[in-house]
């Protein structure tokens, strides 16, 4: 009976010799090797890199432990800078561990072409949204008379009219001729003949007509910049918002050249 006693009792030493140990080789593992190696409670908050240069984001995350991969995608903001940061993955203040790969999208380096939308005839509301939708920008509005009250007349892009379809980069601004519901009226068309380009502009637009075409002829008798033909001429009844076109002098040959 002594002797079944003292073998159990050097079973159950072993027992605790071998879960002593097991529990050494644990907690070692556990709260030693394994935070070392993972670098436990070592993180580093990501920094704000937007509006960043691509060229400035290698060295200034080097310093914070931290690397970056440029996506493959990239966008588009025409206020920002070409190959500037517009998003970032983590987002700015998250906590990750060091050597983090930041997921980087640049800002396009050129704007890409975009066909123009056709705005004539809609609401200003629903064009301006058309406008956003499309990535671009509504520029001036230019009330003219006209019985559609706030209906788009025309579209221009650089002050010359464009058509559906025609290809512009995305960001432009596009000014707007809309309709300021007043209706037509007959109205007599001034003499322009004499004027400097400036001031005959600024009488037609001030008579309720727009600036049509401005075309250029060389003449040595009439100075430079000066109106020295007009369509329709001065007098004629015409409707408010009717077009003026005009002929502008430069020098060099004759006037019979227009």
């Amino acid at each position: 009976m002594s002797n079944f006693k003292q073998g159990a009792k050097r079973v159950l030493i072993h027992l605790a010799v071998i879960l002593g140990l097991l529990f050494a080789v644990l907690f070692i593992f556990f709260q030693v090797y394994l935070p070392g190696y993972t670098n436990h409670g070592e993180t580093v908050t990501v920094p704000d890199l937007e509006n960043f240069s691509y060229h400035e984001i290698e060295s200034y995350l080097e310093a914070r432990d931290l690397r970056y991969e440029i996506t493959p995608d990239s966008g588009f903001v025409a206020d920002a800078e070409p190959l500037s940061v517009l998003k970032q993955n983590p987002r700015p203040g998250a906590k990750v561990k060091q050597d983090r790969k930041i997921y980087i999208t640049l800002n396009a380096e050129n704007a890409p072409l975009i066909k123009m939308p056709n705005l004539v005839n809609s609401p200003l509301k629903n064009a301006q949204e058309v406008l956003s939708n499309y990535g671009l920008l509504r520029g001036e509005i230019i009330y003219v008379p006209d019985i559609g009250q706030n209906v788009v007349l025309e579209q221009k892009f650089h002050g010359r009219s464009i058509q559906e379809g025609f290809e512009i980069p995305k960001g432009s601004q596009i000014d707007l001729v809309v309709g300021d519901g007043l209706g037509k009226q007959s109205l007599s068309i001034p003499n322009l003949i004499g004027m400097e380009e400036e001031e005959a502009e600024f009488l037609i637009v001030g008579s309720g007509l727009r600036m049509g075409r401005v075309n250029f002829v060389t003449t040595d008798t009439v100075p430079k910049g000066t109106i020295v033909k007009q369509l329709p001429p001065s007098g004629i009844e015409a409707k408010t918002g009717e077009l003026v076109d005009v002929w502008v002098s430069e020098l060099g040959a004759t006037e019979n050249d227009f």
